[in-house]
């Protein structure tokens, strides 16, 4: 049993340290009121990235090829950043924040698209948005959607 017990936290605690380790470099929140807070505070335009982490083929691309890039971390400085994730396995997230994200997808993300940018100000005014992702790999018109944002902010 102790055994059991062993491997099972093992797994676990590699599964928790992958996901983390995918993001390390970037701070994103999960909180759209704390989002609002801190770009309140920075005077720096919320990215809101809607994403299905676990069964989005084109979202898994972009946080590859886009989100985990060393251009768009430089960039990310510039940002407040928030996930919005809408995973179909029930451990990734919590049942509230499976809530909060429901009524974001609702607000922002209204055509249901993934993965899908939003831009907000510290109102919470849509400022800007870019839909999809091909399979091109082609990250050309993301960091022309994120510098149009840098630009006119």
């Amino acid at each position: 049993m102790k055994k059991i017990m062993l491997l099972l936290v093992l797994c676990i605690s590699i599964q928790g340290f992958s996901q983390e380790e995918e993001l390390s470099n970037l701070s994103w929140l999960t909180d759209l009121e704390e989002a609002k807070k801190e770009s309140m505070a920075t005077k720096k335009p919320i990215l809101m990235y809607f994403t299905g982490s676990d069964w989005c083929p084109p979202c898994k691309s972009l946080k590859q090829d886009f989100f985990n890039s060393k251009t768009f971390e430089e960039k990310s400085k510039k940002f407040v950043l928030l996930m919005v994730d809408m995973p179909r396995r029930m451990d990734i997230i919590t049942e509230e924040q499976r809530k909060k994200n429901k009524v974001l997808v609702g607000k922002y993300n209204k055509k249901g698209g993934y993965p899908n940018i939003v831009a907000l100000n510290e109102k919470l005014n849509v400022i800007g948005e870019l839909s999809g992702y091909t399979f091109l790999r082609e990250t050309d018109r993301h960091f022309t959607f994120i510098d149009s944002i840098l630009e006119n902010y």
